[in-house]
């Protein structure tokens, strides 16, 4: 075991070689992970090939459930587009509320769609209901873009099947029903400060920017049979709910056959193979051929593929910190300094977030780091899913320049840099603070 010093010298250019070779130099996050994780190990003075095994060890163990949630989660995603499922939704909802009550009704659809769907997939398919709201009501575009993009922001950091807090809760061994409901207890608070109120505080101040007209899309791509609102929202429901069960039957039943049936049920592989069958099936009746609803399941999996190896190079990193002492040496450092873990969580994601830009990388990374001291502070299942939802915070804090979800914002409502920042930044930093300051209240209670 070398110094602390040397410890904590060694972790933080890690880190920083993470942020310079991703934000500088542009290099792709799973080959820069990759990179940092063989270096990190030899300069902590391991054998290569103990290096080479801590990295197969990370990524083999980390990927062999992660994979497999993304990419049922991707491919349920592409069912519920491609159907029309998400715009029939958010449609429905819309006229049951009137324009009065829109952002509180987009903050529902933010919050339903962005279960299932991948952020930037979900926030594209709902930029023409948002400009078209716009135009209608005489409103800037951006009154109802943030109640929908702080519901589709807090649900891609907070629950499962996103890649984020699959990772962080694959590498924390945070139990995925408890991380369920406490994401929905503390992210749905999150969105209401981001979006609603937010929106309705600022929004009339100068430099919001105007009204957007809706974007044109591909009409070559393939189109299911229409999906009706009951079944769209109950394919978005379908594993949530499974999940949810599980985690409830496993504290109030007592151990038998119907708690393991119900476990079983609602394990994220079993919830999610069964929401795409039941999606699939309902499509397939209404008239869409199999081969279809196949190729769109295909097609969805390919942007899926590049955040799984990103994981599983992040958990190869987090494997080399903890082969290496060097978690264990920073567990005991935070230990002494007694900062709370939830309290480290949330800031070491929110500096790698604001520093390199991906919520992702920032999270994993952030995982990596509290691995360690979770696993030596004997955290309660509660409270390792509370230090997941907290990480998922830090990581959503201040979107810039840096990230493309900035970017993919301010094109498709059409602001100016300027305009993107005082709106969606600052939403953004409201959201990943809100949902740190519920997670710390709910610490005691767990």
């Amino acid at each position: 075991m070398i110094e602390p010093w040397r410890t904590l010298l060694i972790v933080g250019l890690s880190i920083g070689a993470v942020i310079l070779l991703v934000l500088r130099l542009r290099l792709p996050a799973f080959l820069v992970l990759l990179i940092v994780a063989l270096a990190t190990g030899l300069a902590f003075g391991a054998e290569p090939a103990r290096v080479l095994a801590a990295v197969r060890k990370g990524s083999g163990e980390a990927l062999g459930f992660v994979a497999v949630v993304i990419g049922l989660g991707a491919m349920l995603g592409g069912l519920l587009e491609a159907s029309g499922g998400v715009a029939t939704l958010a449609n429905r909802l819309l006229d049951r509320f009137g324009e009065r009550r829109a952002p509180w009704a987009l903050t529902v659809i933010g919050v339903l769609v962005g279960i299932p769907l991948f952020f930037d997939v979900a926030f594209i398919i709902l930029v023409p209901l948002l400009a078209t709201l716009s135009i209608r009501a005489g409103r800037r575009v951006i009154y109802f873009a943030l109640p929908v993009l702080a519901g589709l922001m807090t649900m891609h950091a907070l629950l499962p099947p996103h890649p984020g807090p699959v990772a962080v809760a694959e590498l924390l061994g945070a139990d995925y029903g408890l991380l369920a409901l406490y994401g929905l207890i503390c992210g749905v608070p999150a969105a209401i400060l981001a979006g609603p109120v937010f929106a309705r505080i600022v929004h009339g101040a100068p430099g919001w920017g105007g009204h957007a007209m809706p974007p044109t899309h591909d009409e070559g791509a393939a189109r299911l049979s229409p999906l009706g609102f009951g079944w769209a929202l109950v394919g978005m429901l379908v594993p949530l709910v499974l999940i949810l069960t599980a985690a409830v039957a496993g504290v109030v039943l007592p151990p038998g056959a119907l708690r393991e049936a119900i476990a079983f049920v609602g394990h994220p592989f079993v919830a999610l193979v069964l929401a795409c069958l039941l999606v699939t099936a309902v499509l397939v009746r209404g008239g869409t051929p199999m081969q279809l609803a196949a190729d769109v399941m295909t097609r969805a999996l390919a942007p899926a593929g590049l955040m799984v190896l990103v994981v599983g190079a992040g958990a190869a990193y987090k494997e080399v910190l903890i082969e290496s002492g060097a978690g264990q040496q920073v567990s005991d450092m935070v230990a002494a300094a007694q900062l709370p873990v939830l309290a480290f969580a949330f800031l070491i994601a929110g500096f790698v977030r604001v520093a390199q830009g991906s919520a992702t990388v920032a999270m994993v990374t952030a995982a990596g780091l509290c691995a360690p001291i979770v696993t030596a502070a004997a955290l309660s299942p509660g409270r390792i899913a509370l230090v997941t939802i907290a990480v998922g915070g830090g990581a959503s804090i201040a979107s810039h320049v840096n990230d493309t979800g900035f970017w993919l914002v301010k094109q498709y409502l059409g602001l100016s840099e300027a305009q993107t920042f005082r709106s969606w930044t600052v939403a953004s930093t409201i959201a990943g603070s809100a949902i740190f300051v519920m997670a710390a209240l709910l610490w005691s209670f767990v």
